[in-house]
Parts: C-alpha cells; sequence; structure tokens
C-alpha cells in the first residue's frame, strides 16, 4: 500500500479525507497520549521543587496519575463510541483534554496538579480509542496492521522531540507553559478532526448502550483467547517501555550523569522506535504480524538478560546502556501495532468495545508494572534491567499460548 492509495468503498475517502491525510491525522491524534507524557521528562525536578515534593520518586506519579486515568477511561469511550458515532466522542474528549491542560497549568498544588493529570488522562482515552476503532472499520488484517504501523511510524516522533520541545520551554520560561503547549495542541487536533474527520459508523451499526448489550459485548471480547492474550501481551511490553518512561530522568542523570543533556540521549533511544515502525509496516505484509511479533519478544528478551547481566556485575558503560536499550524500544516498536492489530483481528462487529477493553487492559497493566520498576530505581540500573527480563519472557510465554496457529 502506498500513500497515494485511496480507502475502500464507503470509506473517508469518499468524503474527502485521502489516505495520506488520514494516516498524518491518525498519528497526530495518536500523538496527543505520547506528548502529554513525554514532553514533561524534563520538568520533573522544577515541578517537583515548585510544588514542594522532595522524593524524587513520588515526582513519578504526574506521570502513573495520567496513565492510570488513561486506562480506566477507556473502558467507557468505546462503548460511547459504538452507540453514538466515532465523531462525538472523538470531539468531546479533545475538548476535555484542553480543560485538563489548562487545569495543570494552573495547579496550586501537587495535589491539584495530579487530580488534571488524571482529568487529562481520562481525556486522552477518546483519541486513541476512537482512532483504532475508526481503523478497524475500515480495515482487517494486514492492511489494517500496515495503517496502524504507517500511523505509528509518524506518531513515534513525538518521544523523539517531546522531551528536548519540554527542555526548550523550560529554558524560556515555566514548567506550566508545558501543559500550556498540550492545551494549544489539543485545540489544533479538535479543529482539524472537526473539519476533515467524517463518521465511520454507520447509524444502522451502531449499538445501544445498555448495561445488557455493553456486557455482552465486553464478555464477547473477554472469551476471545486471541483478543485476550494479545491484551495482555500488549500490557506486559507497554510496561517495559513505562518503566523506562518513569525512569529515564534520573538513570540518565543520576547513574551517567548527563544532566540537562539527557533529552538527547532520550531522543536517540526513542528514534529507534520510529524507524521499527517503518520497517515493520514493510516487512508484516510478507512475514504475517505473528511471526515478527514472536522473534522480536525473543531477542528483546535476550538483550534484556545481557543488560541486567552487565548491570549486576558492574560492567555497564554508557555506550553499551544505548546500544541495549535503543535495541530493545527498537523491538518494542516493531510488536505495539501488532500486538494491537492481532487483538482487534476477531473484533469487527466489537470494534468499539474492543478497542476500549484491550487499551484499558494494556494501559492499566503497564501503568502498574511501570510503576513498580520505577519505584524500585536505587540509583542503579538493575531495577530496570530485571523489569526488562521479566516482562519480556512473561510474553514471551503468553505469545506461546495464545495462539498457535500458523503466521497470518
Amino acid at each position: 500500500m502506498n500513500m497515494h492509495q485511496r480507502f475502500e468503498p464507503g470509506s473517508a475517502a469518499t468524503n474527502g479525507i485521502g489516505f495520506g491525510e488520514f494516516v498524518v491525522m491518525i498519528a497526530a491524534l495518536l500523538a496527543l497520549n505520547a506528548l502529554a507524557i513525554d514532553v514533561m521528562l524534563p520538568g520533573l525536578q522544577e515541578i517537583g521543587a515548585a510544588l514542594r515534593v522532595q522524593d524524587e520518586n513520588d515526582r513519578q506519579a504526574v506521570l502513573s496519575a495520567y496513565l492510570l486515568a488513561f486506562g480506566v477511561g477507556q473502558l467507557l469511550v468505546g462503548s460511547l463510541s459504538d452507540r453514538f458515532g466515532r465523531r462525538p466522542v472523538l470531539l468531546g474528549g479533545l475538548a476535555l483534554y484542553v480543560v485538563a491542560a489548562i487545569v495543570c497549568a494552573s495547579a496550586p498544588s501537587f495535589e491539584a496538579l495530579l487530580a488534571g493529570r488524571a482529568l487529562q488522562g481520562l481525556a486522552s482515552a477518546a483519541p486513541l480509542v476512537v482512532v483504532t476503532a475508526v481503523v478497524r472499520d475500515r480495515y482487517s488484517g494486514r492492511k489494517m496492521a500496515s495503517v496502524m504501523s504507517l500511523a505509528m511510524m509518524t506518531f513515534m516522533t513525538v518521544p523523539v522531540l517531546a522531551p528536548s520541545v519540554g527542555q526548550l520551554v523550560l529554558l524560556l520560561t515555566s514548567w506550566r507553559a508545558i501543559f500550556a503547549l498540550l492545551a494549544v495542541y489539543g485545540i489544533i487536533m479538535a479543529i482539524w478532526a472537526w473539519r476533515r474527520l467524517p463518521e465511520t459508523l454507520p447509524p444502522r451499526l451502531r449499538r445501544t448502550a445498555s448495561v445488557r448489550d455493553i456486557a455482552s459485548a465486553a464478555r464477547n471480547v473477554v472469551t476471545t483467547r486471541e483478543t485476550l492474550g494479545y491484551a495482555i501481551a500488549g500490557g506486559l511490553m507497554f510496561g517495559a517501555n513505562f518503566g523506562f518512561v518513569v525512569s529515564a530522568q534520573q538513570v540518565f542523570t543520576q547513574v551517567f550523569g548527563l544532566g540537562r543533556y539527557f533529552p538527547i540521549a532520550f531522543a536517540a533511544v526513542a528514534v529507534t522506535m520510529t524507524l521499527s515502525a517503518f520497517i515493520n509496516s514493510r516487512l508484516v505484509g510478507r512475514l504475517g504480524m505473528r511471526t515478527i511479533s514472536l522473534r522480536a519478544v525473543a531477542i528483546f528478551t535476550a538483550l534484556a538478560a545481557t543488560l541486567l547481566g552487565l548491570a549486576f556485575f558492574g560492567l555497564l558503560q554508557f555506550w553499551a546502556f544505548m546500544l541495549l536499550v535503543g535495541g530493545m524500544m527498537f523491538l518494542l516498536g516493531m510488536v505495539f501495532s501488532n500486538f494491537n492489530a492481532l487483538a482487534m483481528e476477531p473484533q469487527r462487529s466489537h470494534a468499539g468495545t474492543a478497542s476500549s477493553f484491550i487499551g484499558s487492559v494494556t494501559t492499566a497493566l503497564a501503568a502498574v508494572l511501570g510503576y513498580l520498576v520505577g519505584q524500585a530505581y536505587d540509583g542503579t540500573v538493575i531495577p530496570l534491567g530485571t523489569g526488562y527480563l521479566t516482562l519480556g519472557s512473561a510474553t514471551l510465554a503468553i505469545i506461546l499460548f495464545t495462539d498457535r496457529r500458523k503466521p497470518i
């Protein structure tokens, strides 16, 4: 599939938006979540100092509160989008995202900031769930994975650039301006989606919002082994990624002494995920999602064991850390879109609920596991390496248990 190819009959292309713009818009909507997490990494110390949070591990709550609420919000958003359509839910979520960013920018205390972050996490559930459901409305199988990979390739530039953007904001003004920046981005995306993104769920396919109907759809999702298995696998891998994100500022500045230059090292690691998403979009049609995912997780686990071994024996140099973590981030980029597509594949008739459930399970697991990895930080890389190895091994076991069929 190339960037000039149009949608299938009855898709968004017939309403004036082409394939290229659609992919970029999907990526930009997904980036609302990534930006809300990564742009403030350089500001954690300033936030802690301004709001009197002394323990650096406690400052990680700015990220954890957002992610936990993000997971909870996804349970509701999918059912609402199945009932009322994709556009109203998306636009409502974007409006709430802007309001939450303003609350955070004006927060007088750390508790108020955490409340604003939780509200922003709830709001961010709408873009993710709706985007996934929209793609599933239009595509299936390898084509769906290819579309998501192209979108992921674009949106993964955000973790590369976001910390540097946050650092630049801090050089010019205070940490509160970071949240003002998020509000502006939310407004831009709301206007773009309102003007250009059509409804992809016809009224005849919409479901009621009754408790019985929602429970029936949720039961279908939970009892589909492929959906449940790959949702959990995605949560474990996302947890490994989040464990690195919440620990990154401390690891780079304290263990390796990079100071304010840590966004450069973080960007060097994050850029590997962008590259891997592009490669995955090219390979998935030939090799299949399962083959790529299984091999990527196996290699990830081997690299994690190497990282932990070097850290445990005090042999881990900065260059080796960058190579190993960069390699593992590359492999994570290979599996994220594949896991989501594999979990969504059996769920065409319940796309919204399935997207909600998958996103909620993935995010809730990631929030808890990433928080545990971050809280275990002890001034060394050993907790991070232990988390990587444990989560990689568990993911590998789940994949093997979930689907023994030949790759598709």
